[in-house]
């Protein structure tokens, strides 16, 4: 998320809470030139009087000479969610039956001259008051620092659709506490109802660009369910829809006082209702910990303020530790300020942070662990960004265990040391929409990864999603967009965009609206000393997205060989007789129970296949007690042994161990040196069948 202009001081709880909580909570008419003659892309009825799209030229479709299809992919945007948040967060609709006046209205207490526009005073760039008038003036908004007011409305998202993009992917976004706490609502604050509603929205919203083209089916914008739809509809030159959800209490399970207040029945009825919906991707926690994961932090007085706001969530404030890796969460400001401490209970201070405790102690959980699994069983992506380092790396180790391509970064919340982990699994990556010369200057520093991967790239717009979005750059700098423009696939020509009596220009507004996503890729073309190699990976976006989406559903879970199979080790520890930690226990399908040796090295766990098979992979799953040094042992008589994998390196957790194909009855996990002073234990190990 981007920093935002000065604003006036806070002077009350309400004002207080909206800027230290509710602006981090979301990672994130006269003029039209559509042509006259018929074409499928220029709608038969579009209301008058309406905004311009300023777009001249046929969409491009179709593939290239190898059957790739190409476009850009905002991996990241909140297209409805001036539904969330009890409906009166973000101000204004992406589409209206009433006309262009009507969904492009300020919120009414922001009338007469934004003195009591709570959020925008203390979130965007105006000092105390702004002109709420929308259509047809815009005299103040939507502004790239104006973060309560409408940046999606359907013609802009049709600028952008018309200038490249062929991908959208529409997290439904939502969070209650901040709906409960804000004064200014219409509908209720559940999570869930507001998700029903958003998804709901989403299909009317095609359903109203349809009857402008001429019936079902017939306009751009097109939710889509799996990627073979998808694909279709990028060839056709049309907008891939794609929903995903990023809220912070899914199914309702949020945690108080380290108490989970949802079951697995919640989540196996909750990931079923979001599949119905439509659902392919989303984020198990999102800001605050919750019953499923640890959060990734926000930072400096913002990350107080999130904090308390964890705190009012939860009753717990987050929790620090030492990070074990190279991986590290967002530093947290070591002071906080009397704002966010104005929001906690008498009595209840906020706590102080080590420097050198970077990481959440918060991980992923066991109900985190078996969402995840739900996840993959549906062939949903996982969006990995806002997880905690420590939630990170485990949902990592279990996406590795089964070679699950599914997982996304859509927005640049993730420690980029996971990057390369990320493409390995086939998994897809996309920038936050930052300002052109650092969009540029990231972009080239992973673009070595991408070749070797074969990876196309991303941006998270954040459109509606309170992140705060690049300003302008002046008329006179050296990547200054000179209108008209020919788009990046060469085949339609931009001018400025008009809305009602506004022409918005990206050089003077910034990135104020969707519909300038072409003019700021324009603008990245003109940076870095010109990025035509960016902008060129940025149109494989769309194919790399779709490989990614397919190989999910396409994946299988490999066959477990070993579970239940019959298993001997060198020793077992006996010195509780209420325990149980025979070999068999790691083979049971039960993590809650383990095997566990005696206390001293080299011993060693085997399991009896029944028959020799065809293996490459064994799967570990540690608790604490893990080997720093051990090796994977074959054999198909269970006499003579040969060693198909080793490390001296262990570390703990899930550890997947992959080797070429090799037949195999009998299967070892042979420990040679402990990383603890207790023995070795392991609550579950797999061995898999090669295919």
């Amino acid at each position: 998320m981007t920093g935002n202009a000065p604003r006036r001081p806070v002077r009350t709880r309400v004002l207080v809470l909206v800027l230290a909580v509710a602006a981090t909570l979301l990672g994130a008419g006269p003029g039209s030139s559509a042509a006259t003659g018929g074409d499928w892309w220029d709608p038969a009825a579009r209301p008058r009087p309406d905004s311009g799209v300023n777009v001249t030229g046929e969409p491009f479709g179709g593939t290239d000479a190898d059957g790739k299809v190409r476009g850009f992919v905002d991996a990241h945007n909140h297209l409805m969610s001036d539904q969330g948040f009890g409906g009166r967060l973000i101000c204004g609709s992406v589409f209206s039956e009433k006309g262009v006046a009507d969904a492009l209205k300020d919120c009414p207490e922001h009338y007469p001259d934004g003195a009591r526009a709570l959020f925008e005073n203390v979130t965007g760039g105006a000092d105390g008051h702004h002109d709420p008038v929308g259509w047809p003036t815009f005299r103040d908004w939507p502004a790239h620092d104006s973060l309560s007011h409408q940046q999606n409305y359907y013609a802009w998202v049709e600028r952008a659709w018309r200038g490249g993009q062929r991908i959208l992917v529409n997290d439904l976004v939502t969070n209650g506490l901040l709906c409960s706490l804000y004064p200014y609502k219409d509908r209720g604050c559940d999570e869930m109802a507001s998700i029903r509603l958003q998804a709901r929205k989403t299909y009317e919203l095609q359903d109203h660009i349809d009857r402008m083209h001429g019936g079902p089916g017939k306009g751009w914008f097109r939710v889509v369910t799996d990627a073979e739809q998808a694909r279709d509809v990028v060839r056709q030159g049309r907008l891939a829809v794609v929903l995903g959800v990023e809220t912070s209490e899914p199914f309702g399970c949020k945690q108080v006082l380290d108490i989970a207040q949802c079951d697995e029945e919640d989540i196996d009825r909750g990931l079923d209702e979001l599949y119905a919906l439509g659902v392919r991707s989303m984020f198990l926690c999102h800001k605050f910990d919750n019953a499923l994961c640890g959060v990734r932090f926000d930072s400096g007085t913002i990350g107080a303020a999130v904090n308390a706001g964890q705190f009012l969530s939860t009753g717990t404030f987050w929790t620090t530790e030492r990070c074990t890796g190279p991986q590290t969460d967002n530093p947290i400001g070591l002071t906080a300020s009397a704002e966010a401490a104005s929001l906690l209970p008498d009595g209840v201070a906020m706590p102080s942070y080590d420097n050198d405790a970077r990481c959440n102690t918060r991980g992923l959980t066991r109900l985190g662990e078996y969402a995840l699994r739900g996840m993959m069983q549906r062939n949903m992506m996982l969006e990995i960004d806002h997880m905690s380092v420590k939630a990170a790396g485990r949902a990592f180790e279990i996406l590795e265990s089964e070679s699950y391509p599914g997982v996304i970064s859509s927005h640049s919340w993730m420690d980029l040391d996971w990057t390369e982990r990320l493409y390995r699994l086939g998994g897809f990556v996309a920038q936050y929409a930052n300002a052109a010369e650092g969009f540029v200057q990231e972009a080239r520093r992973t673009a070595a990864l991408r070749d070797t991967y074969g990876a196309g790239y991303g941006y998270g717009s954040d459109m509606n999603g309170v992140g705060g979005w690049p300003g302008p750059v002046g008329e006179d700098a050296a990547n200054a967009v000179r209108y008209p423009f020919t788009s990046a696939d060469g085949g339609s020509v931009l001018e400025r965009q008009v809305t009602g009596e506004r022409i918005w220009d990206l050089n003077t507004d910034g990135l104020a609206h969707n519909g300038l996503l072409p003019d700021w890729i324009e603008q990245i073309r003109l940076s870095g000393g010109g990025a035509q190699d960016v902008v060129d990976d940025l149109l494989r976006g769309a194919e790399s997205y779709l490989g990614t989406w397919r190989a999910t559903e396409r994946h299988h879970a490999g066959t477990n060989l070993a579970a239940g199979a019959p298993a001997t080790a060198s020793s077992t520890q006996w010195w509780n007789p209420f325990a149980d930690h025979r070999a068999g226990r790691a083979f049971d399908g039960d993590r809650a129970t383990r095997w566990a040796s005696e206390w001293s090295d080299d011993q060693w766990l085997r399991v009896d296949l029944g028959a020799v098979r065809s293996v490459d992979r064994v799967v570990v799953d540690w608790e604490r007690a893990h080997a720093r040094e051990y090796r994977v042992e074959v054999s198909t008589d269970g006499s003579d042994w040969r060693t198909v994998w080793s490390t001296t390196e262990g570390d703990g957790g899930l550890d997947t161990a992959r080797f070429d194909a090799t037949a195999a009855r009998f299967v070892r996990l042979h420990g040679l040196r402990r990383a603890t002073d207790w023995g070795y234990s392991v609550h579950e190990m797999g061995v898999y069948r090669s295919r």
